[in-house]
């Protein structure tokens, strides 16, 4: 089974990616034959994003995405939602192209205030994508970022039992 990271940051070396890489690693221990990780990091694929005919890393990390069983998808809040390079990315997939993979969303923020923007902007665009996307999505808080390893063990042992009913029902 295979598990992939997409990481919205466009900074290299992100705390979203040290997160998303946090939550990986839960999802290898918590659901049952979960494999090795990939990452498709978006900060090194966004010159070659808008282009019409993509360089072949952007058709790789397309493919390494639309293959995932379980999607880890990490953004930083940006104006209340999640960034537009990981938008830009995911437009590259048709409505229901998703659909035989489990995609978790995993939203950073400097502030509660934007909590619900995992439930109400990623989780719908993960939806309507055809991915199965339990819930509750991850809003982790700048602040938790010191105790994410405890924070999203304790979300990823919440989801998997819906992950692993997915999986298996496929």
């Amino acid at each position: 089974m295979s598990v992939v990271a997409l990481v919205g940051n466009p900074r290299p070396g992100s705390r979203t990616l040290g997160v998303a890489h946090t939550a990986v690693r839960a999802v290898q221990e918590r659901i049952e034959k979960a494999g090795e990780a990939q990452t498709v990091d978006l900060s090194a694929l966004a010159p070659g994003l808008l282009s019409a005919d993509p360089p072949p890393e952007v058709r790789d990390a397309v493919d390494t995405v639309g293959g995932a069983d379980v999607l880890v998808v990490a953004s930083p809040t940006y104006k209340a939602t999640y960034t537009g390079l990981l938008k830009v990315f995911l437009d590259r997939f048709g409505a229901g192209s998703l659909a035989s993979t489990s995609a978790l969303p995993l939203l950073v923020m400097g502030d509660a205030k934007h909590s619900l923007a995992v439930e109400t902007h990623l989780r719908p665009l993960l939806v309507e994508l055809g991915a199965h996307v339990p819930t509750p999505g991850l809003a982790l808080l700048e602040s938790q970022i010191p105790d994410a390893g405890a924070v999203v063990g304790a979300w990823i042992a919440r989801i998997a039992p819906q992950v692993t009913g997915f999986l298996a029902a496929r």
